[in-house]
Order: C-alpha cells, then structure tokens, then sequence
C-alpha cells in the first residue's frame, strides 16, 4: 500500500559563499525540507535560490504546498502533477516549480531510503562516473584572477571549463577567452556563458569573433525567454548554443526543442520542479537526439546523470557544491576526482543540511 503524507517542514538557511558571485551575491539561499509519511519514513529534501524569492519560496512550502499534500500518496510522480495543477492559478514556473522541488526531491529522497537505495540506484545508474567542467561565476574577476581560476582548474585535472563573457567591449571577452584557452592548451574543452546579456545582433558579431577559440558551446546569450531571438540565430551556427537553466517547464523545453534553437539542454532540477518533471525533461532530450547537461548543484545533477543514457558534461562551480560550503550533517553523496564524479552510494539523495549555516 502507498504511503502517504503526513507532514512537511521547512528551514531557511542562508549561506555565504567562498567566492562570492559579484557584488550582489555574496550568499545563497537554502530551503531545507522535511517531509513525512504514516509509515513512518522520512524524506528530506530542498528548494534553492540564488538571491530572489527565498521567503516566498518557503511561504508558499509551508502553507499551500504542505497543506494540499497531507492525506495525499507519498508517491512523487502522483502528488507532483496533482500538486502543479492545483499551484498553476499562482503560475506554472518561477516561484511555484522552485517551491515544488522542496517536496518532489524529499518524496524520491523517502521513497529509495525507504528501498535501501540511493536515488540514483533507485531510478536505474547506467554510468558508474559522469565527467564535470570547471565552472566559475568570474565575469568580475580581473584577468589576471581569471587566468590563476584556468591554471586551478587544470592543476586539478579538468578537461574542461566554463568562463563568464559579456563585457561592455567584446574585445575584452576576445582577450579573456584567449587567455584561458592559452592556459587550458588545445586539448581541453572551453565553453562560454553570456547569462543573457546579449541580444541578437550582439551575438552574432560575438560569436564571429569568438568562434576561433574552439568553443564547445555558447551558454545562455540571449534572454531565455526570447525563443523568437533564439530561433533567428540559425541552425548552422558555428558554435552550439546550450541554454536551460532559466527554463521551469517540460513545456518550454519542447518549445526550444521544437524550433530547434538549442543544442545541449541545461536544466535546473530545483528550477523546473524536482526529480519528477527533469526527467521528463530528459527523455524529451533523448527523443530528439539532444545531450542534457544538468545545471550547478553537483551533488544532485551528478547523481540524476548518472541514470542519463548518454549525459554531457555536469558543472562543478569552484568551491560551490553543499560539501564545500560545509552546510551538509555528512560527508558528499558524490565525489570528484579530475574531471570525474561518482555516488557514494548512500542512502536517498545522500545529504541532509545542518540545523544552521
């Protein structure tokens, strides 16, 4: 018999970062969950955000989520379409999906520890290890701490890495890109995150210009929610274009698929909802022939792409992950050797948050 719920509670951790990600952004935000079943069992899980909503988040956890899911199946694939039918009147993404994460990820955390599994196990591994990118929010940094992050990162046996673009002058983000790449030498890969701050002609004349450096993929140019802007930059670009991370819904995501402005999909799974709807995500992927490349928190996209036929890279943002931020009771549920992470194999998602940061 289907357990059902019996409970849910919240706590809202705010946590400083080693490195902070520019001025505004000395911290995240962590809503860790607690979820509880009539068969005794617990899940804990979380809901994350940046900088914008952490209260909202919590609020909306802790009256209309908690009260529309007790008495409900603990099952989380049920409760999570019933549960996005009956939040869609405050919208189906943004707020709503982030806040659903809280549940969905505790849900599948209770149903493999109630297995004796981890999640990853759980919902079927077929990779014993993904690779990671070394990533960095360092758009900020000077070009001389931009270059020290490229040499860490190899020092650290990466094959690949990820640098912020989008200064006011692209001769600077020419500059920037070069350096790394002489860093890096030829036979690692470099992608490049814009984070939306260019429109469509920008674009263009930077890609002309950035191109030459062997890109593996250019992140996020444009607004993500410009589809039209997206679907005008072409088919034949000289660089894949891999967006996602600001993408809430299954059904966005067939949209970018569907005009085939995208090349590698990068999904959230705090963002658009949980475990739930990122593997529907996925298999959308799967079936039009796109790599799914699961955006920062390695501790949960490592393990969910392990269960991915063919994952593309997972991103290790430097000195970002729960385990180093020190706000984890345990020790990782992954590790990450060079440019590869692997599951502990504990228990459910493998992690609870410490009372306080």
């Amino acid at each position: 018999m289907t357990a059902s719920v019996t409970g849910l509670q919240t706590r809202l951790l705010t946590v400083p970062l080693r490195r902070p990600w520019g001025a505004g952004v000395p911290e995240n935000h962590i809503i860790a969950t607690t979820v509880y079943t009539d068969d005794g069992g617990e899940g804990y899980g979380f809901a994350w955000t940046p900088t914008i909503g952490a209260q909202a988040v919590q609020a909306l956890l802790d009256h209309d989520i908690s009260q529309f899911a007790v008495g409900r199946s603990a099952e989380p694939e049920v409760l999570w379409d019933q549960l996005w039918a009956h939040l869609h009147e405050a919208g189906g993404a943004g707020v709503t999906t982030i806040a659903m994460a809280g549940l969905d990820l505790a849900l599948w955390d209770a149903k493999a520890r109630r297995a004796g599994q981890s999640v990853a196990k759980l919902l079927g591994s077929r990779q014993d290890s993904v690779e990671v990118y070394g990533s960095g929010v360092n758009l900020h940094y000077s070009l001389a701490e931009l270059v020290a992050q490229a040499e860490r990162w190899v020092s650290a046996g990466k094959r690949a890495v990820k640098i912020k673009v989008g200064k006011p002058d692209i001769a600077e983000d020419v500059e920037r890109v070069a350096a790394v790449r002489e860093v890096i030498g030829p036979g690692r890969k470099l992608m490049i995150d814009a984070n939306q701050r260019w429109d469509l002609p920008t674009t263009r004349r930077a890609l002309d210009l950035l191109a030459p450096y062997g890109l593996e993929w250019l992140e996020e140019p444009i607004r993500a929610d410009d589809l039209w802007a997206y679907s005008q930059l072409g088919r034949h670009l000289p660089v894949p274009i891999a967006l996602g991370e600001n993408v809430h819904t299954t059904y966005r995501f067939r949209d970018f698929i569907a005009a085939e402005a995208v090349d590698i999909i990068q999904p959230n799974i705090v963002r658009v909802g949980g475990i739930t709807p990122f593997r529907r995500i996925a298999e959308l992927a799967r079936m039009h022939s796109i790599r799914v490349a699961p955006h920062l928190l390695p501790e949960l996209s490592g393990q969910l792409a392990l269960t991915l036929a063919d994952p593309a890279w997972v991103e290790d943002l430097e000195d970002a992950s729960f385990g180093q931020l020190g706000v984890l009771t345990d020790e990782s549920p992954v590790t990450i050797e060079g440019s590869h992470l692997r599951s502990t194999g504990a228990p459910g998602l493998g992690f609870i948050f410490k009372a306080a940061a």
